[in-house]
C-alpha cells in the first residue's frame, strides 16, 4: 500500500506548484541531473568482473578434471575403435577370400557347361549349371539322378559358398555400422577433450604475472602441506610394521618354548608377499624411468603418458595386463585399506575414478598428472585427503 501512496503524494504536490511549462522542464532537468550524478558516482564503486585468483584456480582444476574424465571415455573409444576395426578387417579379409572361392565353384559349374556345350547339345544339365540357383533348378526338373558325384559335389560346394559369403557380408557392414558409431563418439570426446583444455588454457593466459606468482606459490604451500601427510602416512605404516614383526617373534618364541610348530602357512603367504614385491619392483622401475616425460591425454607411451596409460604400461613391464581405462583397471585385483598400501598399489583418486598413481611407499606415487605437466613423484594426499577414491592391488 505505502508504495502505491508516494506517487499520488508527489503528484499532489507538484499540481500544489502550479508551475508553468518552464518550471517543470527545470525540475525535470534537475532530476536527470541527479539521476546522472548518481550513476556516475555509482560506476566507479562496481566490482571489476574479473574472477578471484581462487576463482580461476578452480575453474581449472575444475577444466582439467573435466577433461581428465573425457579423457578415459575417450580412451574406451579409442579401444572399441581399434577392435571394432580390426573385426571389420578381419570379415572383409574373410569375404574377399570366399568369393574368390566362390567365383572358383562356379568356374567349375562353367566348365561343366561348356562340356555340355561342346558336346553338340545344351542339355537341360548344363543349363542347370548356368543358373544363378542351381539347387532350386534341379530340384524342379529332378535332374540330381543325372548328376556324376563330381558334379554333384561341385554343385553343393557353389552353394556353400554362396551362402558364407553372403553371411559374413552381412556381418561385415553390421561391424562396419558399428565401427562407424564408435569413430563419431572418438571424435566427440576428443572434441569435450579439446575444449575443456582450451579453456582452461585460456583462463590461466589471463593472470598477471603477480597472480601466476601467487598460483605458484599456493600450489608449493599444497604441496608441502601434501608431503607432510605422505610422512604422517608412512610413520604410522613404519610403527605398524614394527609391532607386527615384534608381535610374530613374540609368536615364535612361544611356540619354541612349547616345542610345537605352526608356520607353514605363514610361509605360503611370505611367498605370496615376495612374489608380489618382486614384480611390483618391477612396476616402480619402469614408471621410475619415465619421469621427466610429458603428460598427453590418450598417450600410451613410450614418449608421452596419461595417467591410466602410465599405470598399464609399468604393470605391463612386469607381465601383469592391465585395462586401459581408469574405470576398469579399478577393478583388477583385490581392493585393499590405505592403511596396508604397499608399493606397486594403484591408487585411484575422485568419486568419478578418473586419475590413477603408482604407489611407490611412504606416501608417495609417480604419476602422470595432468596436461602441462610431466611424470613426477608426489605425495598421494596431493589434492587433499578426501580426493583417495580407493587402492587396489593388481596382482
Amino acid at each position: 500500500m505505502a508504495s502505491h501512496r508516494k506517487p499520488r503524494s508527489r503528484s499532489r504536490m507538484t499540481g500544489g506548484l502550479r508551475t508553468t511549462p518552464a518550471v517543470g522542464i527545470t525540475t525535470a532537468a534537475l532530476t536527470s541531473v541527479a539521476l546522472l550524478s548518481q550513476t556516475a558516482q555509482a560506476a566507479p564503486a562496481q566490482p571489476s568482473s574479473k574472477p578471484r585468483l581462487e576463482e580461476v584456480q578452480k575453474k581449472v582444476d575444475t577444466l582439467y578434471r573435466q577433461a581428465e574424465v573425457a579423457t578415459q571415455k575417450y580412451n574406451g573409444a579409442k579401444e572399441r575403435t581399434d577392435a571394432k576395426k580390426q573385426q571389420v578387417d578381419k570379415l572383409l579379409d574373410d569375404v574377399a577370400q570366399r568369393t574368390e572361392e566362390m567365383n572358383t565353384a562356379r568356374q567349375k559349374l562353367g566348365r561343366y557347361a561348356a562340356e555340355q556345350y561342346r558336346s553338340g547339345s545344351v542339355s537341360d544339365t548344363a543349363t542347370m549349371f548356368l543358373a544363378d540357383d542351381p539347387e532350386d533348378y534341379f530340384s524342379q526338373r529332378q535332374l540330381m539322378s543325372r548328376l556324376t558325384d563330381e558334379q554333384k559335389k561341385s554343385i553343393d560346394d557353389y552353394q556353400k559358398q554362396t551362402r558364407e559369403t553372403a553371411k559374413k557380408r552381412t556381418e561385415a557392414q553390421s561391424s562396419l555400422e558399428d565401427l562407424t558409431d564408435s569413430q563419431t563418439e572418438l571424435r566427440s570426446t576428443k572434441e569435450t577433450v579439446q575444449s575443456k583444455l582450451s579453456d582452461a588454457r585460456q583462463l590461466l593466459s589471463e593472470l598477471t604475472a603477480e597472480e601466476k606468482a601467487r598460483l605458484a606459490a599456493i600450489e608449493k604451500a599444497k604441496e608441502e602441506a601434501a608431503r607432510k601427510k605422505a610422512a604422517e602416512l608412512a610413520a604410522k605404516q613404519k610403527a605398524a610394521e614394527a609391532a607386527e614383526r615384534k608381535a610374530a617373534e613374540a609368536a615364535k618364541e612361544r611356540e619354541q618354548s612349547s616345542g610345537s610348530s605352526s608356520g607353514s602357512s605363514s610361509g605360503s603367504s611370505g611367498s605370496s608377499d615376495a612374489s608380489y614385491a618382486t614384480k611390483a619392483a618391477q612396476a616402480l622401475a619402469f614408471a621410475k624411468a619415465q619421469e621427466g616425460k610429458p603428460y598427453v591425454w590418450g598417450a600410451t607411451g613410450p614418449d608421452s603418458y596419461d595417467c591410466s596409460g602410465l599405470t598399464q604400461a609399468a604393470w605391463k613391464s612386469a607381465g601383469i595386463s592391465l585395462p586401459r581405462t581408469t574405470w576398469d583397471q579399478v577393478e583388477i585385483g583385490k581392493t585393499v585399506p590405505l592403511s596396508d598400501i604397499q608399493p606397486g598399489d594403484l591408487v585411484f583418486f575422485y568419486d568419478d575414478i578418473s586419475h590413477v598413481g603408482l604407489y611407490m611407499g611412504d606416501g608417495m606415487m609417480v604419476h602422470a598428472p595432468k596436461p602441462g605437466t610431466v611424470v613426477r613423484e608426489e605425495s598421494i594426499y596431493y589434492d587433499g585427503t578426501s580426493s583417495i577414491h580407493s587402492v587396489v592391488r593388481p596382482a
